[in-house]
């Protein structure tokens, strides 16, 4: 009898043996399945041999099932085996002898995954649950008593609904499709689960056999299923999703099936992808672009032949009792959805194609594509040609679609699932599957600009309205909605050609607004949107939202109230499109006080600092009387502020210092008090304190410790030396407890800036995979304001925690004083704004050190 040691070494060389070959084929698809069939069969010997080591008795069968038992197994896939028994009394009797089997599989190297059931138990269980039922759907007969593997067959078939278990996969398969956006487009999909995966193809070759269509996309062809075409393309797209997957785990070393970042380039290499700079555009084109521009074609075309097979089967095994309804001459209603008269009619009548988009949109009792047009559609790609798109009535009714009250969202969706708007909008195709290195994105940009759309779509439904409230409340007022979502379209077009993809956009939108007949006055508000959509955002977030002078300059670029509620929409949608991470509630709260500030300026209203502050304060005490703070008992707190204060702070945050800081003038010890931020998210904390260099530097630290991200910081130092702080913090963690922190942050900090000594060293935070895998080199500039009196510091670099520390420590280190900071959080990158003074930056040696120590700390 063999011993255990031999068998797993033996295992072990076969298996090394079996990868080596399979990391030589590179990009070659040809022979993945027999790589992995190889796999497959090396370990059903192995277990043969451990089978009959464990004496085991001929009542009993070993059966493969799951992905084993398809007969194909991945590197680092797990062994699903099931143990067969005649009778429940066979599994007590032979106990010791089934666990000294399952421990001789792991102590071989094999990660078995095991169940040891009767006939009758598998069928109740199969019963129960649809994850076991398709498990043993694939039972394969390893070795063991055959005519007990023949009656578990015989069972199971005799229990299976192939109508129940088309519902209950359909249903999953929706359910995992929302587990990951329903895209396949993420930017670091999996390639077994996401839409357009491997699991995807499993489920239709699942529900074809549990309907007795067919075990092969061969024998589904056969059966009229599906085309040679779609054979072809079938065949060839399976193949590319599991040389990905057998080379992940390979690479990985373990079972893993996400392209995540730090794999990517690795598992580009192994295709043979080198990275180069395209031709003409001057951009670094890395291999792992090329493999997931691979990976997201097939993996569109992988979920638009799904869904024209699933939809087959169901019309084979639930045949419609109702003949189709004419709606025109070339389409039908067939139970609900848009059928086709023949499967030739775009081939014949192309204009039928985008058509087929507005009976979509227009057309309330049909809510889906019927099979054949699907596959019309996946056959009509080359009929969509330069002709098709300068066709004037392609043109129309694409326009047409853009204007509809209702369905738009869908409709685009519908059409970039199906390749129409990338075939109709040459630019657009050129996007399809293209990541995004921003660190902030995680999708690529063609399914960005469709999220994009979809949140402009959602300002103005009532339905969505206590999503947006502000947006839907603007959205109500506008006339031509149309407009803003040809401008979401656009905006970020022209990414990946080199150069400003903001004015790279523009002018494919200016080609598309003269090429569709789009009049002037609208055309050139849509040039404007795509033009400036990021300027908003970067006005809000790193710029000086209390200087007139800011608001004046942006007043200006925009023009009028009109532009400027469009920007404001577009950018609202534009970073809510972008990640979950990206968008949060004082992001909000900055973009819409910069639209008010804006819209009083285009109003007429010249920016008036005093009676600004004026009306401020006026407010600011109705709000401190409302809450019977003795009469005048602010004038001490309030003669040793300035201007500068007042009109960064709103009359709220006024009344709220006033309240809690007024008695403490002069005090000698640190004041801090927080309190739930008014924006709707995290903290507000306000330091009152001596001025000290190093005062900004440890109240930093101590939110670095803490685990709280710093979102805004204001620094204002009052005439009596007294530092007045205040900050705008979130935090992950305790979130049960976020009652209780406001109470935590006042007495914590007070303590840690009562402390004497050298600044705490920082602590050693890890940078993320994605900053990993995508680095940033740190940018630093330092540049004097418009005014010459103070100065410009401003930080790109990859986001960590306790960034903000280590440039506080440098800015201390100086002596530098911080009147504001902008902290500007982008997914995993920062841009973080600075204004800053002292004796230091008025000479060119010491700014020079300054910025050289901030790049080598952000680089550390």
């Amino acid at each position: 009898m063999t011993e255990l040691p031999s068998l797993r070494d033996s295992y072990r060389r076969q298996k090394a043996q079996l990868l080596a070959a399979l990391a030589a084929s590179q990009a070659s698809t040809r022979g993945i399945h027999t790589h992995l069939r190889a796999l497959a069969r090396i370990v059903d010997s192995l277990l043969t041999q451990l089978w009959q080591r464990a004496a085991l008795p001929d009542t009993m069968a070993l059966v493969a099932v799951g992905g084993f038992g398809r007969g194909e197994l991945f590197p680092h896939s797990d062994v699903d085996v099931l143990l067969l028994l005649p009778n429940s009394d066979t599994a007590t009797a032979q106990r010791q002898a089934i666990e000294a089997f399952i421990s001789s599989c792991w102590d071989v190297g094999l990660e078995i995954g095991s169940s040891v059931r009767t006939v009758a138990e598998c069928t109740t269980e199969a019963a129960q649950d649809v994850t076991v039922q398709t498990s043993l759907l694939e039972a394969r007969y390893l070795c063991g008593h055959t005519a007990l593997f023949a009656e578990f067959e015989q069972q199971y078939r005799a229990h299976l609904d192939p109508r129940t278990f088309l519902i209950a996969k359909t249903l999953e398969m929706r359910q995992r499709h929302n587990k990951y956006d329903n895209t396949p487009y993420a930017l670091e999909p999996n390639c077994k689960e996401s839409p357009g995966s491997l699991r995807d193809l499993q489920t239709v070759l699942w529900v074809a056999r549990a309907a007795g269509l067919g075990h092969s996309w061969q024998e589904l062809a056969r059966s009229g299923l599906a085309t040679p075409f779609e054979l072809r393309q079938l065949v060839r797209n399976e193949a590319l999703l599991s040389l990905v997957r057998a080379r992940l785990h390979a690479i990985a070393g373990r079972r893993e099936d996400r392209l995540v970042f730090d794999l990517q380039n690795a598992v580009a290499e192994s295709f043979g992808y080198r990275s180069e700079a395209p031709d003409g555009s001057g951009l670094p084109l890395r291999a792992s672009e090329t493999l997931m521009r691979r990976y997201y074609w097939a993996a569109k075309a992988v979920t638009q032949l799904c869904q024209i097979l699933l939809l087959n089967i169901e019309e084979r095994l639930n045949p419609s009792e109702h003949a189709p309804r004419p709606i025109n001459a070339r389409f039908l209603d067939k139970a609900g959805t848009i059928e086709v008269v023949s499967d030739d009619l775009y081939q014949r009548d192309p204009h039928a194609i985008l058509e087929t988009f507005l009976l979509y949109q227009t057309s309330a009792g049909l809510q889906h594509l019927s099979a054949r047009t699907l596959r019309a559609l996946y056959r009509a790609r080359s009929v969509m040609d330069g002709a098709f798109r300068r066709d004037p009535v392609n043109r129309a009714a694409f326009l047409r679609i853009l204007q509809q009250p209702e369905g738009i969202t869908h409709a685009m969706r519908l059409m970039n699932q199906t390749s129409v708007l990338g075939r109709y909008l040459w630019s657009f195709r050129r996007i399809v599957g293209q990541m995004q290195h921003d660190l902030f994105h995680v999708y690529t940009v063609d399914q960005h600009i469709l999220m994009v759309l979809r949140n402009v779509r959602r300002f103005f439904m009532a339905d969505h309205a206590h999503e947006y409230p502000f947006c839907s409340q603007l959205a109500a007022g506008w006339n031509k909605p149309w407009l803003l979502y040809v401008a979401a379209l656009f905006h970020d077009i022209g990414k990946g050609r080199g150069g400003d993809h903001s004015q790279i956009g523009a002018v494919v939108a200016r080609r598309f607004c003269r090429q569709h007949g789009v009049a002037r006055e609208d055309a050139h508000l849509i040039e404007f949107l795509v033009s400036e959509h990021l300027t908003m955002s970067q006005v809000a977030q790193k710029q000086d939202l209390s200087d007139p002078d800011v608001i004046d300059a942006f007043a200006q670029r925009v023009g009028n109230e009109r532009y400027l509620t469009a920007l404001y929409l577009l950018t609202v949608a534009d970073i809510r499109g972008t990640s979950p991470k990206v968008w949060n509630a004082w992001k909000g709260k900055l973009l819409e006080d910069l639209y008010r500030a804006t819209l009083r300026t285009l109003g007429g209203r010249a920016p008036d600092a005093a009676a600004e502050i004026e009306a401020r304060k006026r407010e600011a005490l109705v709000l401190l009387a409302l809450v019977a703070q003795p009469f005048e008992s602010h004038k001490k707190l309030w003669d040793t502020l300035d201007v500068s204060y007042f009109m960064r702070h709103e009359a709220a945050d006024i009344a709220w210092h006033t309240r809690h800081l007024s008695r403490h003038v002069g005090t000698a010890q640190p004041v801090v008090r927080a309190r739930q931020s008014l924006a709707g998210e995290g903290l507000q904390v306000v330091v009152y304190a001596p001025d000290q260099p190093d005062l900004f530097a440890r109240i930093c630290g101590y939110f670095d410790r803490a685990g709280f991200n710093i979102l805004d910081a204001r620094v204002h130092t009052a005439r009596n030396r007294y530092a007045l702080d205040t900050f705008q913090v979130v935090t992950a963690s305790l979130p049960e407890h976020y009652r209780e922190l406001p109470q935590m942050v006042e007495n914590d900090l007070t303590q840690a800036l009562q402390a004497s000594g050298p600044l705490p060293e920082p602590g050693r935070k890890r940078l993320s995979r994605r900053a990993k895998s995508f680095p940033i080199a740190p940018r630093v500039t330092l540049h004097p304001d418009e005014k010459a009196q103070r100065w410009l510091l401003a930080i790109s670099a990859s986001d960590r925690a306790g960034l903000l520390y280590l440039v506080a420590r440098v800015l201390a280190r100086h002596q530098l004083n911080v009147q504001l900071a902008k902290v500007s959080t982008l997914g995993e990158r920062v841009e973080d704004t600075f204004l800053v003074e002292g004796p230091e930056l008025q000479h060119s040696a010491q700014q020079i050190a300054i910025e050289t120590e901030l790049i080598q700390a952000l680089s550390d």
